[in-house]
């Protein structure tokens, strides 16, 4: 397991784009609570650069989806700095796109529909405005859908649909917030591969949350373990394997036995210490 207790990208590789690259530092947020301020994120510092795919797991309450709604410009009331591509986040943008759990599809809307109102806010003529809805529908694989309505398509397709929502304003950096938790296992992981492909494909930067370790390292570059209490980054690891993956990986397997370790550890309250923790894990690494 690699540690980067600095949370710094890691070596500079030969990005799809070069567009993308967010950095959060020392970020703090919390809420008002029963008369007193209640810490759901302190000291968060992460680098992203330009068309990776990171992956960010940890415990429910660590403030997973708290981070992703302060990148997307959903909520503005968090002290440090969020920057995309060195312009300080204020808001929501179309540089930002955002996929829920839920597919939020317009039930009353087809699948070209829901996709091309996207593209409201852009200056389009007919025809870009008709062929990126035509791209962005074959690039998640749904061509011959196009007139089909929410309701026609399987779960797994709503959610390619919002992931061809989400993309079709080309958007520097794409947040997904357990875009497949509401799926069966086979069709998660069939999901899982088809992200693979439009990500490799499309080449946004995508950080995705997730409670599925497995899934977190079958797609991340790198994997930001989270804790909470304030929620905040313990370590990262880097998944050092070309895409596309080999599920079968050993690397995979034993990086995957690792984190649940921790975050299981932490959760019981036994003795070790996180960073104990990561230094014993890297000494075995190294040896």
């Amino acid at each position: 397991m690699s540690i980067d207790p600095r949370h710094s990208a890691p070596p500079a590789q030969s990005p799809l784009r070069q567009t993308g690259a967010l950095s959060l530092k020392d970020v703090r947020k919390h809420f008002d609570f029963k008369d007193r301020a209640l810490t759901v994120l302190t000291g968060f510092n992460l680098d992203v650069r330009p068309g990776e795919f990171l992956s960010i797991v940890g415990p429910s309450g660590c403030g997973k989806s708290t981070l992703l709604r302060l990148i997307s410009g959903l909520d503005d009331a968090y002290e440090g700095s969020i920057t995309l591509d060195g312009t300080r986040v204020a808001g929501t943008s179309l540089e930002r796109g955002l996929v829920f759990q839920d597919h939020r599809l317009f039930p009353w809307m087809t699948l070209e529909d829901n996709i091309g109102f996207a593209l409201i806010r852009r200056d389009l003529s007919k025809v870009a405005r008709n062929r990126l809805v035509r791209d962005h529908i074959a690039l998640v694989g749904l061509d011959g859908f196009e007139k089909a309505y929410p309701h026609q398509l399987s779960g797994g397709m709503t959610q390619r649909a919002a992931i061809a929502r989400a993309l079709v304003n080309e958007p520097k950096v794409l947040l997904l917030d357990e875009p497949f938790g509401a799926l069966d296992a086979l069709t998660r992981v069939h999901m899982q591969t088809e992200l693979q492909r439009i990500w490799m494909a499309q080449g946004s930067t995508m950080i995705m949350i997730t409670h599925d370790v497995e899934e977190a390292l079958y797609l991340g570059d790198r994997v930001a373990v989270m804790q909470a209490h304030p929620g905040r980054i313990t370590h990262i690891v880097d998944v050092d394997l070309p895409h596309p993956r080999d599920r079968a990986s050993p690397l995979l397997h034993r990086l995957k036995d690792d984190i649940l370790a921790e975050l299981t550890a932490t959760q019981a309250g036994r003795g070790d210490s996180v960073v104990h923790l990561a230094h014993r894990r890297g000494d075995a690494a190294a040896g």
